[in-house]
């Protein structure tokens, strides 16, 4: 069976990859190496003079793609993204290993919802969290994809403070947390969120919501400079465990494997 995303090539600060139908290149600054091959792409995501996309064909507006198990809306963004980050995919498995049916999941910053559906499939009850109503909307799409339409999944559009301070006085928990926090973003009512100032207080956050029977905590990256060990040292701080990191990587057999930020993980069963 072909795979419906393959990373093709890399080099000089780019990446080819092909979602289902089509080829893009996009930025990758740290593909600093040479391509190993000569890929013609369908879009051409260019940051010269301005973000924009340069097509070489015409696209349909939308599809979809099967990533791991997960159907996900694919459609290219004025950011240059696509709707779904693929070095994500390699953690979907190890939360379908470690949730059972009933088990509570919190995915904070949780974009287009590939790790909420994934833990929805493991029979989860998931609260989804995202700044973006646009984003939360995406991903009410991909459960729809998925036929999740109706699985016990909370929608929230909130910024992720203000939100685990309202869950710690409600006195809700989980069995499992995934946060992917962005380096700078804005909250649902503008509200700034910087990483280096903001992320311990929300890993002590996490630390209120979480269960006493707790399966897991995941976290990840896309920071310049958080590395798998500053990851973990984070997580030892906050839980009180040493914590598995690793590297997301974007992968083939067939070109050089690009570093696609950084991943830790504190598992508790």
């Amino acid at each position: 069976m072909k795979e419906e995303y393959a990373l093709l090539d890399s080099g000089d600060g780019k990446k080819w990859e092909r979602f289902g139908p089509y080829t893009f290149c996009r930025p990758s600054p740290q593909a600093v190496w040479k391509p190993q091959h000569r890929v013609e792409a369908d879009a051409v995501f260019s940051r010269d003079p301005e973000s924009r996309w340069i097509l070489k064909q015409k696209l349909i507006k939308e599809w979809s793609i099967d990533l791991c198990g997960v159907k996900m809306k694919i459609a290219p963004t004025d950011f240059g993204h696509l709707g779904v980050f693929p070095e994500h995919a390699a953690l979907w498995d190890f939360l379908r290993s470690s949730i059972q049916k009933g088990d509570r999941i919190l995915n904070l910053f949780a974009y287009s919802g590939g790790a909420t559906l994934a833990s929805a499939q493991a029979g989860a009850h998931v609260c989804h969290l995202d700044a973006s109503k646009g984003m939360v909307d995406w991903a009410k799409e991909n459960a729809a994809l998925n036929g999740l339409k109706e699985a016990p999944i909370r929608w929230i559009v909130d910024d992720a403070i203000k939100f685990l301070k309202r869950e710690i006085n409600r006195g809700s928990v989980y069995e499992g947390i995934i946060l992917d926090p962005p380096t700078f973003g804005r909250g649902s009512k503008g509200e700034v969120f910087k990483i280096e100032e903001e992320i311990v207080p929300l890993l002590e956050l996490c630390r209120k919501v979480l269960s006493n029977q707790p399966k897991f905590v995941l976290f990840s990256s896309h920071t310049p400079g958080f590395t798998p060990i500053v990851l973990e040292h984070l997580l030892f701080q906050i839980f009180g465990r040493k914590g598995i990191g690793g590297e997301m990587v974007l992968s083939s057999e067939n070109c050089l494997t690009i570093p696609s930020g950084a991943f830790a993980k504190v598992c508790y069963v």
